[in-house]
């Protein structure tokens, strides 16, 4: 149960805490570094941020940069996982464990050492089988992805952005080592190549803060979309999914990150982060410059502000 769990029925005034964390935030713009390993996203501004927060009851808050669409890279992987587990069941853990990893999202280490099984779903090597999984007998993958996200914000005009994708794709050496590594131990089922496009091109998805907030929304109301008025996942499968979100969302930083925020959480590379108050929101924030775990800086800054100011908290 949420701690404080009158937060609820208490009433607090969002947009004021919105804005008075971009106030405060501004003072750390400049101690984080954006991601440059793509080259198309170390041309990003780096002193954007936007903030969005969509409740279970149909509320909406936004602040800064908050309808701007970004790169959400990593946090696509969430949203596949969704997706998958909403089609295939209990069936994507069989081929991927739910550990947190302790290594750095794109490392091949763990991974011989145990077999071309990975850790997690949200470390690379695990988001490449999920979706290898959610591939097979699907003839258009990057179209079921993208259309999914597009129905989760009813934002119609989402799409990747190509030009993130094809210099992501240019230099998916590492991922490429890591499907190749899986494929000889018999975890990729799929053709490698086909793959790493439709990969590159999920993390290439181009959406705002206020899309994320909204497409996030059953991860907090227990699979239920209030958007569209029906489950897309049931109860359990949101209980589960936001577990793995607390162990394993951000990188090799998730108790670092779960001590200062207290929220489940995806983060990418393109300084996003989503969070979820389960039973009351969810969060969405995006500031470009990252920590040397791949998280947000300011975006951690803030959602450690918001938690602390409002009071909601799984601990």
């Amino acid at each position: 149960m949420l701690t404080g769990s009158p937060a609820r029925q208490r009433q607090v005034d969002y947009q004021a805490i919105l804005e008075e964390i971009s106030t405060q935030v501004r003072q750390h713009l400049g101690k984080g570094k954006v991601a440059d390993y793509i080259p198309a996203l170390a041309r990003v501004p780096a002193d954007k941020f936007g903030m969005a927060v969509r409740t279970v009851d149909g509320d909406e808050y936004r602040v800064g940069n908050a309808e701007e669409p970004f790169s959400i890279q990593s946090i696509s992987k969430l949203f596949v996982l969704m997706l998958a587990v909403s089609r295939l069941g209990d069936l994507v853990w069989t081929r991927v464990g739910k550990e947190p990893s302790g290594d750095p999202f794109n490392s091949l280490v763990l991974l011989e050492h145990e077999h071309g099984v990975p850790r997690n779903p949200f470390i690379n090597a695990g988001a490449l089988v999920v979706l290898d999984l959610l591939m097979h007998g699907v003839r258009d993958s990057r179209r079921l992805i993208r259309d999914y996200l597009r129905v989760l914000s009813q934002n119609f005009a989402l799409d990747f952005d190509r030009h993130i994708a094809r210099s992501e794709r240019r230099h998916a050496h590492t991922n490429l080592a890591l499907a190749n590594l899986m494929k000889s131990h018999g975890q990729i089922a799929g053709h490698v190549d086909r793959l790493l496009d439709v990969y590159c091109h999920q993390c290439s998805l181009a959406a705002s803060c206020l899309d994320l907030a909204r497409a996030c929304l059953p991860l907090a109301a227990s699979g239920y979309s209030p958007l569209l008025g029906e489950a897309v996942l049931t109860a359990r499968q949101a209980r589960r999914i936001n577990a793995l979100m607390l162990t394993c969302g951000t990188y090799d930083s998730v108790g670092s990150f779960a001590y200062r925020v207290g929220l489940p959480a995806k983060s990418g590379v393109g300084g996003g982060i989503v969070a979820l108050v389960p039973g009351v929101l969810s969060v969405a924030v995006w500031s470009p410059e990252l920590d040397r775990s791949g998280n947000s800086y300011v975006g951690t800054a803030a959602l450690e502000l918001f938690t602390t100011i409002t009071r909601h908290s799984v601990f």
